[in-house]
């Protein structure tokens, strides 16, 4: 028989114990408990002496495997909701961007981190321009080209010249190579950014550390993949990730969307412009592209983006993280489409309050699905004659996008694909689309939740039957799992929609997807950059539909509210907008109707961003032309924690085109 003693024959200790060869498995069962003992550090380098204890010299701590870790498809004693322990450090990854100024880093962190956040792994990019501009001297273009005399002599010592013998004359100087003096304090913003990353990594909640800085030459690469080594006793893994852009077109819009930044906000253009230029020629000066020298660094991985996705070149990468990172980046472009999402028409379980089940549209459902065909004809065609439009004002408009041409060098018009779930409801609400010019197609992957036992019940019947389910859901409506065969949570529809995100992602098609409450939920919640907690409490009603724009600068997002009586759809009011557009031509009925605001949701309520991520979110809400005056309008309140923060970025055929930053 084997005794408990046999099992587990050492005993815990305390710091005045020495760990020596008569207990060599110590650490080996310090790593396999469930959490810390009370004696030793939660910290990823292990025990050290420094800790209390006294280990031989040759007794080398084991290095942990890397794991895979998916929030809600594994689970392990250390880490029962699938996310990745803290003691896991080699599971965990640094991203570090590479590259010069206006080559689309910021535009690749923002969207990589919406996908892998959706993912559920937490991701934070943190901005080294945001430390420079936060810095207590405020040093900038937008404010003083130069730090303080004494921030100057602290940073460079005795030797460091008179503030007044240093090269002022332009903004963009403090940021030319050859000037010693910022170019060390550069390098101790970037540090300062990284040591902050690296806290919220290795000791806080944090999976993915994103640095967002140029760290364009080999010493500053070098020095940063020193420090992250250092730091984590050579556990954590970073990839470069360096964007690099030949495209003449595409490079000078990036330069022109950086005007309407924080470095340059309240500028003459034109001097803006020419400052930001000549920073642009300084950090050429000293630029390396990342090549066979660094590849005989032991344990490198990096990725090239080249003009922003249409050529990848990945090197060595290790680690699940990096593998995922890399298959996303594969899969995105800057062509301009079309995402629609909607809930199926109404269903007669959805008129009995029911989950689940496979029921047929009512009445009202099938009224609603005749007029979206409608409503997409018109929409469809409405998007060429703004794109042919734009590109008579624009010529170049193709060659930014990336999209193919037309003989007469036109862009030529996106396809139009109609996806629903496998589920009645769904697919009879897409009955109506002509085959012949829609590609419709049903996917599992769109279904509903499944409610496993409680399919078919309404939530007041699981409340009496089954009140433990009932109260564990209200308690975490996203983990949790309803029992059952065939039983999901948020978590198993999300990355059951994965392959769905990434192929919306790589087309360069119009997409609308008539999918359920769950899945519109989760589908917004990715292209509006929601924190986790505001997924389920996204208000999804009914004869809603959505539509998303990609744009270099974020997603351009509006919803329509189907009217029955008209039969027809209208645009809700956006109350986040500053600025008034011109109007559009949706063909409204002859009558216009009054209609308050209280029976429909606005996607503003939920938008309650995760609080643990200070930075800005990557989606921006930029508002579309409203309807014509003789349609009715629908004026949407926005809850008081949401902020404003807009600016015009760009003056696009006409049309002032506003971003909307969510705070």
């Amino acid at each position: 028989m084997t005794t408990n003693s046999q099992l587990n024959p050492l005993p815990l200790l305390s710091p005045s114990r020495s760990v020596s060869q008569n207990y060599p498995t110590v650490v080996r069962r310090t790593a396999l408990t469930d959490t810390p003992l009370t004696s030793t550090p939660n910290s990823p380098r292990g025990l050290q002496p420094s800790d209390g204890y006294s280990i031989a010299p040759f007794l080398e701590l084991p290095r942990r495997a890397t794991t895979l870790d998916v929030p809600g498809l594994t689970k392990s004693r250390v880490s029962p909701d699938g996310t990745i322990a803290a003691r896991d450090v080699g599971s965990k990854l640094v991203i570090v961007m590479v590259g010069l100024p206006a080559r689309g880093k910021s535009y690749i962190t923002k969207k990589l981190a919406r996908y892998m956040n959706w993912l559920q792994h937490e991701t934070k990019i943190f901005n080294v321009g945001n430390t420079r501009r936060q810095s207590k001297h405020h040093v900038g273009p937008a404010s003083h080209p130069l730090p303080d005399s004494p921030v100057l002599e602290a940073s460079m010592g005795p030797k460091s010249p008179p503030l007044d013998e240093l090269d002022t004359s332009h903004p963009a100087n403090f940021f030319a190579p050859d000037n010693p003096q910022t170019a060390a304090l550069r390098e101790s913003w970037a540090l300062q950014t990284l040591d902050e990353l690296l806290d919220w990594v290795l000791h806080g909640n944090g999976s993915i550390g994103i640095l967002d800085a140029t760290n364009s030459t080999v010493k500053r690469r070098r020095m940063v993949l020193n420090r992250v080594k250092d730091r984590s006793n050579g556990e954590l893994k970073v990839l470069f990730l360096e964007s690099v852009c030949d495209d003449k077109d595409l490079l000078e819009q990036n330069i022109r969307l950086k005007l309407s930044g924080p470095d340059y906000k309240g500028q003459d253009p034109d001097i803006a412009l020419a400052d930001f230029r000549m920073r642009v020629k300084n950090y050429e000066k000293t630029y390396e592209t990342i090549g066979d020298e660094e590849e005989n660094t032991e344990g490198l991985q990096y990725v090239k983006m080249i003009n922003v996705g249409r050529k990848v070149v990945a090197y060595n990468t290790q680690g699940f993280l990096a593998g995922q990172a890399v298959f996303f980046l594969l899969n995105f472009n800057l062509a301009e489409r079309q995402i629609w999402i909607t809930r199926h028409g109404e269903s007669e379980d959805n008129i009995l309050g029911k989950l689940g089940g496979d029921a047929s549209l009512s009445s009202k459902g099938v009224k609603y699905a005749r007029a979206l065909v409608r409503f997409m004809d018109y929409q469809r065609t409405e998007f060429r004659r703004r794109q042919l439009e734009r590109f008579s004002l624009q010529s170049t408009v193709s060659q930014i996008s990336s999209q193919p041409t037309t003989p007469k060098g036109e862009p030529v018009e996106p396809h139009f694909c109609v996806w629903t779930s496998m589920l009645k409801r769904s697919i009879e609400t897409a009955k109506w689309f002509d085959e012949d010019t829609y590609d419709i197609k049903q996917m599992r992957m769109l279904n509903e939740l499944g409610s496993g036992l409680c399919d078919g019940m309404t939530y007041e019947e699981i409340r009496q039957k089954f009140p433990k389910e009932y109260d564990a859901r209200v308690h975490d409506k996203i983990g949790y799992r309803y029992p059952g065969v065939g039983g999901e949570s948020y978590l198993d529809v999300i990355n059951r929609l994965r392959p769905v995100i990434v192929e919306v992602e790589r087309m360069q098609d119009h997409v609308l997807l008539i999918g359920h409450r769950v899945v519109a939920r989760v589908l917004l919640a990715y292209f509006m950059n929601l924190g986790r907690q505001a997924i389920g409490d996204l208000d999804v009603p009914l004869n809603t539909l959505w539509v998303l724009e990609p744009k270099p600068y974020g997603v351009y997002w509006a919803v329509y509210q189907y009217d029955e009586n008209k039969d027809w759809f209208y645009k809700i009011e956006n109350s986040n907008s500053s600025l008034t557009t011109p109007t559009n031509s949706t063909p409204p009925p002859e009558t216009a109707t009054s209609v308050t605001s209280s029976s429909v949701a606005s996607p503003e309520a939920a938008l309650l961003l995760d609080t643990k991520d200070s930075s800005p979110p990557s989606t921006v809400n930029m508002p579309p032309p409203p309807l014509p005056s003789r349609t009715r309008s629908m004026t949407v309140t926005t809850p008081s924690p949401l902020s404003n923060e807009s600016h015009q970025v760009e003056h696009d055929a006409g049309v002032d085109i506003v971003i909307s930053s969510l705070q």
